[in-house]
């Protein structure tokens, strides 16, 4: 006997998916934060990393409530994104040099922007499924979620403090991780934690665009010998 199908889906009701709800929220905490940075530091980081934190609940939600969805998963990375480009935006405007902090920008929206395309070409359902890739880093950092977590988290607390350390618009980067690694305290163990795993997503930055370029142009030479 045929299986009747289910009830057919609205867009209405897909936008308001638990998990797209939460990602709502997300938008809602940053453009908090962002409009409170520069005259109320800790309730910036409170709402930042809060926010930071519902990108975790939002991935349990659309699991256990069966609400996986292709627009909730993009809202997920494009909120990532923007989150981590303003703050990379605020603080190439309190550090010298600022360019640091821009080319961190230009790296990750640019690595991440090209494995989704990537992933598009490959016909893969998700950007992180990279179980064909011959790089061992790359697999273990999208096939173990703590070590992925780790370095996510390693990054975004990194710059929370960085930018509450930052005292003008004239810091030097370099002196200001040096004074505060030199001291024995939480936060100098915080910030080295932090730079560890910082350095690790940045690598996986480099190799994720190098990898996901390396398709496109596969994509092309495939395309050609077909003519």
């Amino acid at each position: 006997m045929a299986k009747k199908p289910g009830p057919r889906l609205s867009k209405l009701s897909v936008y308001l998916y638990i998990p797209n709800i939460i990602g709502y929220i997300r938008v809602l905490l940053n453009c908090t934060a962002f409009y409170l940075c520069f005259t109320n530091k800790i309730l910036f980081s409170v709402l930042y990393f809060f926010s930071f934190v519902c990108d975790a609940v939002d991935g349990w939600a659309a699991r256990k409530f069966n609400q996986v969805s292709t627009f909730g998963a993009v809202l997920d990375m494009v909120t990532d994104r923007i989150s981590t480009a303003c703050l990379l935006v605020v603080l190439s405007q309190v550090y010298r040099p600022g360019l640091v902090f821009l080319s961190l920008l230009a790296l990750d929206i640019a690595s991440h922007w090209l494995q989704m395309y990537s992933t598009f070409l490959l016909g893969k359902a998700s950007h992180k499924d990279v179980k064909d890739s011959t790089n061992w880093l790359f697999k273990a950092y999208y096939g173990n979620r703590i070590f992925m977590a780790y370095c996510c988290v390693s990054c975004e607390v990194l710059y929370l403090i960085l930018f509450y350390l930052a005292e003008n618009q004239t810091e030097k980067l370099m002196d200001v991780l040096t004074i505060n690694l030199q001291k024995i305290s939480i936060l100098s163990v915080l910030i080295a934690t932090s730079l560890f795993g910082w350095a690790i997503k940045q690598v996986i930055n480099i190799i994720q665009m190098k990898t996901a370029a390396d398709v496109c142009v596969l994509h092309d030479i495939d395309k050609k010998h077909k003519q």
